[in-house]
């Protein structure tokens, strides 16, 4: 398909899927939140378990932030493994047990009472020379795991840049909060520039992107993220993410 084929084809994707509610998607459960300061700290944590069915994600996240009673910054910015552990009892997603929530709520409070929010705490490393927003990105991460242990699985949660890892769902985060459309919050888009956000590459979106010829490198790690995110600033050099959402659900939704 020629370039300019596939940007008219892509655009149109995008018009299509840019509507709240297009597709099933984890996204939409930071609409039950109207705060900012929720929104951050729901966002984050939704990503980190964006792995799997939809369905599941959702039922995961809805039973936490119902046991939060939905004031999920004044939870996590009280929050004490001794007297609120209890609340995450059976807590456990695939991969990922209530030690690893713990864990990740920990992390979460540390950064809040350093930052002030997850924004601020971003904003440390971030930088407008930067060609994107990896340096930051890795010091985002390396920050919200400080409290880690070696035999759990959080690092799964909370991936880094630094190890080649695509960090699909942290990517994913930072689209929500930096992009602002029917889709994305955009409650941090007045401090970043969207324009240096890299791809959310998951399975579907890897399969999507080989089946447009879009990147030729076959491992699906961050050079395979970088390099669609550079193919993508062809078609929108402001904007390159925005194709995300399209792509990834052409192949969760099998029509890829």
């Amino acid at each position: 398909m020629y370039k300019k084929d596939l940007k008219v084809l892509l655009d149109k994707l995008y018009l299509k899927y840019s509507k709240k509610h297009s597709s099933k998607d984890p996204v939409w459960t930071l609409n039950r939140f109207n705060d900012p300061k929720d929104i951050e700290i729901a966002g984050l944590i939704t990503s980190c378990y964006a792995y799997g069915r939809v369905e599941q994600i959702n039922q995961f996240t809805d039973k936490f932030f119902r046991r939060t009673g939905f004031k999920v910054h004044e939870f996590t910015s009280n929050y004490s493994e001794h007297k609120d552990k209890k609340f995450l009892k059976d807590l456990y997603y695939r991969f990922n047990n209530e030690n690893d929530l713990s864990l990740l709520l920990k992390n979460i409070k540390n950064s809040l009472e350093l930052y002030g929010s997850l924004g601020n705490l971003f904003k440390q490393n971030y930088s407008e020379p930067h060609e994107n927003i990896l340096p930051a990105l890795s010091e985002f991460s390396r920050t919200l795991s400080i409290h880690n242990k070696k035999d759990s699985n959080y690092g799964y949660l909370m991936p880094s840049p630094v190890n080649n890892s695509a960090c699909k769902r942290l990517n994913l985060y930072l689209r929500w909060m930096i992009r602002k459309d029917e889709i994305d919050t955009g409650i941090w888009s007045g401090s970043f520039d969207k324009a240096k956000l890299i791809m959310p590459v998951d399975t579907h979106i890897y399969r999507v992107s080989k089946y447009f010829e879009l990147v030729s490198r076959n491992s699906c790690d961050l050079k395979f993220a970088v390099e669609l995110t550079n193919e993508l600033k062809k078609f929108d050099s402001s904007d390159p993410v925005k194709y995300d959402f399209a792509l990834c659900h052409l192949g969760i939704d099998g029509e890829i």
